[in-house]
């Protein structure tokens, strides 16, 4: 099962990536929403834009068909295991 980390960066199957800030509720459906900023600068929303995206939708599983070729992955987003430059 895939996992939500605040502060995880997670990649899309797209290829672009992302962090966590948060898990909002939605104040009239109840519904978990992940708050999550874009670490690029897109021509659709600018740079570190910032989404809300349902959360059982941000942690399904994607259909191989979907995916690009050369990025296949199993879930929408995946969490990376990205290390500090800094050494902390």
């Amino acid at each position: 099962m895939n996992k939500l980390v605040i502060h995880g960066i997670y990649r899309h199957y797209k290829g672009d990536y992302y962090i966590i800030e948060d898990v909002a509720t939605h104040s009239e459906t109840g519904e978990e929403l992940v708050i999550y900023r874009g670490l690029y600068n897109g021509e659709k929303f600018g740079q570190h834009h910032l989404c809300a995206r349902p959360k059982a939708m941000f942690l399904e599983e994607i259909s191989p068909e979907k995916c690009p070729k050369d990025h296949v992955q199993k879930y929408r987003f995946e969490l990376q295991d990205i290390k500090s430059v800094a050494g902390h």
